[in-house]
C-alpha cells in the first residue's frame, strides 16, 4: 500500500492529520530503494501516521500544505542524489533530463533542495513543528564542508536550512527514536545518528576546528576531516562539536547499524514497486530497481571519491537468504513481473555474506582499509554464500532469470582462490546479460593510490580469466569499464597513458568516462580543495572547466566538442581560423570529433 500523498487518501484512511510528513526532491516511488519510502514504511509499521509530499511546487502553499501540518515533525530529503549533482553535470551545465522526475524533464527539483524546502515550510506552514533533514545531501553536508559549486567552504546544512535536527547515515533507527521522543514530549538532542545545534559545546565532546578556521586554513580543513572520518562509524566513535560563530553544531555518535533481522524486516514491508498514481509521467529510475533485490548495505571499498562509505559506512550488513527468497517470491506476484530479476547486489555486487570479525566487534579499523591496493588479510573473502543465494533465487517458482547488474569488485574475485573461479563461471553462465560492469577507474599507480583502488594489473588478469571463461562456455559476453578523469593528482599525461593502456590491454576506446565531481565528506574532495594528498604532499589538481573536459576528451573523443572551441587555436592553422565553416553531415562531424581527439592525445604526449 502506498503512503498517502493526497488529502483524498488521508480521508480514505480516516486520518485527520499526519504525525509525520516527508518532503522529497524526487518523485515518490514505493520501492525499498527510495529512502523516503523506506523511512515512511518503517514509521508506519511502528504505528505512526505518515504522508509524503513529493517535489512540491515552490510558488505557493498548495503543494507543501496539501496534507496539512504534521503532529510531530517535517522530514526533508533532497532525494536519492545530492540536488546539485542531480541538477548539474561535472562541468556545471544544467542537466535537461532526470530519471527521478515523472516525465523525465529536470524541472521539479531546486538546487540546494534541503534549504529550499525548509524555507518553503516556514513560509507557508510556520515553525510550529520541528524540521528534520535527512538523505544523502544532508548526510554529506552535516558539518562545515567544501562546496564545489561555489568553490568555498560552507556552513553545516543544519544552520543554512535553519532546521531543528539532521539525521545522518542510514536513518531508520534514529528516526524511530526521534519520533518516540517527540511523541512523549522528551528532548531528542542526545540521540545517536543526529546532528543538532546548541549554544554551548557538550562536555566531553571532541572539538573540531571551527567553520571560521577551516574556511581560512586548509590545514585546519584537513584536520577537521581526519577527526570526522575517525569518528563517523563504529561503537568507539565519539561525540563531535564544531563552532559556527556563537553556536555549535553537535554531531552525536552514529546510530548502530541495523541487525540482519531488522534489515530483513525493512525489505519485507510490502512495497508497491510503482510510482504513486497521483504523479503524471514515467519515472525512468523505476526501470532499474523495480525488480531488483538489495542483498546488503555498506561497502568495504572506501574509494576516496565515493560517498557510500561516508553515508552507508564500511560495515557490510547482509540480508538473510530466507528473506531474499521471500522477497523474490513476492516479486512474482507483481502484475508487471515477467520472470526476470534485474539485479541482486548492493553498492557492490559481490560483498554479500562475509565480514571481518574484528570489525563486527569494534568497528572499522582506523589504521587501514579493508580494500585498496590489496584486500586486508583479515577479511574472510568467500563467494560461497552469494553463489548459493543466486542458485536458490533461480529456483523460485515464476523466476526465469537472475541477473547481476551491480558492479563487481574484480579484486575480490581474484583474491578468493577457493570460490572466485566458480563464482566467475556462474556469472558468465547464468547472471550476465550482455556485459559485466567493472570500475577500474584508472591505470596510473599514482592516481590509483590516491583513489584507493587496486592496481591495473589486477584488472588485466581478471579480463584474461573472464575471456577464458567466455570462450570455454561458447557464449558472447563482454565487460564494461567505468573510468574517471580529472581526479586530484591526475594530469593530461596520466589520461593519455590511460587511453593507451585501454587500447593495449582492453582493446577498446572507452566511452563511459566520468569527470570527477567533488562531493562533501569524501577524501578526494579534501585533496581537491587543499591541493595536498593525505601525507601532505602537493598535488596537481585540474580545476578549470576546459582542463577537466580535455582530460575526458583524451579518453573519449565523442566529448571533444566540450573543449575544442577553447583550444581550437592549438590545432587550427592561423589562416583558416576566421573562415566560415562549411556545413558537414552528421557522419562527417562524428569523424571530425574523433580525429580531433586523436590529434589532441598526440599533442599532450
Amino acid at each position: 500500500m502506498f503512503l498517502p500523498a493526497t488529502r483524498e487518501e488521508l480521508a480514505a484512511r480516516g486520518w485527520e492529520q499526519c504525525e509525520v510528513i516527508l518532503v522529497s526532491g524526487d518523485a515518490y516511488t514505493d520501492t525499498p530503494f527510495d529512502g523516503v519510502a523506506v523511512i515512511g514504511k518503517v514509521l508506519t509499521a511502528a504505528g505512526y501516521r505518515v504522508g509524503v509530499v513529493a517535489q512540491p511546487g515552490l510558488l505557493g502553499p498548495e503543494d507543501i500544505t496539501r496534507l496539512g501540518l504534521p503532529k510531530l515533525f517535517w522530514g526533508i530529503s533532497a532525494g536519492c542524489v545530492d540536488s546539485l549533482v542531480a541538477n548539474r553535470t561535472a562541468l556545471g551545465k544544467p542537466r535537461r533530463e532526470d530519471d527521478f522526475t515523472p516525465g523525465g524533464r529536470n524541472d521539479r527539483r531546486p538546487d540546494r533542495a534541503s534549504i529550499v524546502y525548509a524555507n518553503l515550510i516556514r513560509r507557508h506552514a510556520g515553525s510550529r513543528r520541528p524540521i528534520v533533514l535527512g538523505g544523502i545531501e544532508a548526510s554529506l553536508r552535516r558539518l562545515a564542508h567544501y562546496d564545489f559549486w561555489e568553490d568555498r567552504v560552507r556552513r553545516s546544512l543544519l544552520l543554512d536550512a535553519k532546521a531543528d535536527a539532521l539525521v545522518y547515515g542510514q536513518g531508520e533507527r534514529a528516526v524511530l527514536a526521534l519520533a518516540e521522543r517527540l511523541a512523549s514530549g522528551r528532548s531528542f538532542h542526545d540521540l545517536p545518528g543526529l546532528c543538532v545545534v546548541r549554544k554551548e559545546p557538550p562536555a566531553g565532546a571532541l572539538e573540531l576546528p571551527s567553520f571560521e578556521a577551516i574556511a581560512k586554513d586548509t590545514s585546519a580543513f584537513e584536520l577537521a576531516h581526519h577527526l570526522f572520518a575517525a569518528n563517523a562509524e563504529g561503537p568507539a566513535a565519539r561525540q563531535l562539536c564544531q563552532g559556527h560563530g556563537d553556536r555549535w553544531v553537535v554531531h552525536n555518535p552514529p546510530a548502530a547499524p541495523l541487525a540482519r533481522e531488522e534489515l530483513d524486516a525493512v525489505h519485507e514491508l510490502g512495497f508497491e514497486r510503482e510510482a504513486h498514481p497521483s504523479q503524471v509521467g514515467k519515472v525512468r529510475a523505476l526501470d532499474t530497481v523495480r525488480f531488483s533485490l538489495l542483498s546488503h548495505r555498506g561497502c568495504y571499498g572506501g574509494c576516496s571519491f565515493c560517498a557510500i562509505a561516508v553515508h552507508q559506512g564500511r560495515t557490510v550488513i547482509s540480508r538473510s537468504r530466507e528473506s531474499l527468497l521471500r522477497e523474490a517470491a513476492a516479486l512474482t506476484e507483481h502484475p508487471r513481473f515477467r520472470g526476470i530479476i534485474t539485479d541482486v547486489g548492493g553498492p557492490t555486487a559481490n560483498m554479500y555474506g562475509f565480514d571481518c570479525p574484528a570489525k563486527q566487534a569494534s568497528g572499522p579499523c582506523a589504521e587501514r582499509q579493508c580494500l585498496g591496493a590489496a584486500p586486508c588479510p583479515a577479511l574472510p573473502i568467500d563467494h560461497a554464500p552469494l553463489r548459493s543465494l543466486l542458485r536458490a533465487l533461480t529456483k523460485v517458482p515464476g523466476v526465469r532469470q537472475v541477473f547481476v547488474a551491480s558492479g563487481v569488485r574484480h579484486d575480490l574475485v581474484l583474491a578468493d582462490e577457493r570460490q572466485g573461479p566458480a563464482y566467475l563461471a556462474d556469472l558468465v553462465r547464468n547472471h550476465v546479460g550482455g556485459q559485466l560492469k567493472l570500475a577500474p577507474e584508472h591505470c596510473s599507480p599514482a592516481v590509483l593510490g590516491l583513489m584507493n583502488k587496486p592496481p591495473w594489473e589486477r584488472l588485466v588478469e581478471f579480463r584474461r580469466r573472464y575471456q577464458d571463461e567466455v570462450r570455454r562456455q561458447g557464449v558472447e559476453k563482454h565487460l564494461s569499464y567505468y573510468l574517471i578523469a580529472a581526479h586530484p593528482g591526475c594530469t593530461l599525461y596520466h589520461m593519455t597513458a590511460l587511453a593507451e593502456a585501454a587500447q593495449r590491454d582492453l582493446h577498446l576506446r572507452p566511452e563511459q568516462v566520468q569527470i570527477f565531481t567533488p562531493t562533501p565528506g569524501t577524501l578526494a574532495t579534501v585533496m581537491y580543495h587543499t591541493g595536498r594528498d593525505p601525507r601532505g604532499n602537493v598535488l596537481f589538481v585540474e580545476r578549470s572547466v576546459s582542463g577537466r573536459a580535455a582530460q575526458r576528451a583524451v579518453l573519449s573523443p565523442s566529448n571533444v566538442g566540450e573543449f575544442v572551441p577553447r583550444s581550437a587555436r592549438l590545432i587550427v592553422p592561423q589562416d583558416r581560423r576566421h573562415r566560415t565553416p562549411r556545413k558537414r553531415s552528421a557522419k562527417r562531424n562524428g569523424r571530425r570529433r574523433a580525429n580531433l581527439g586523436l590529434v589532441f592525445s598526440r599533442l599532450v604526449r
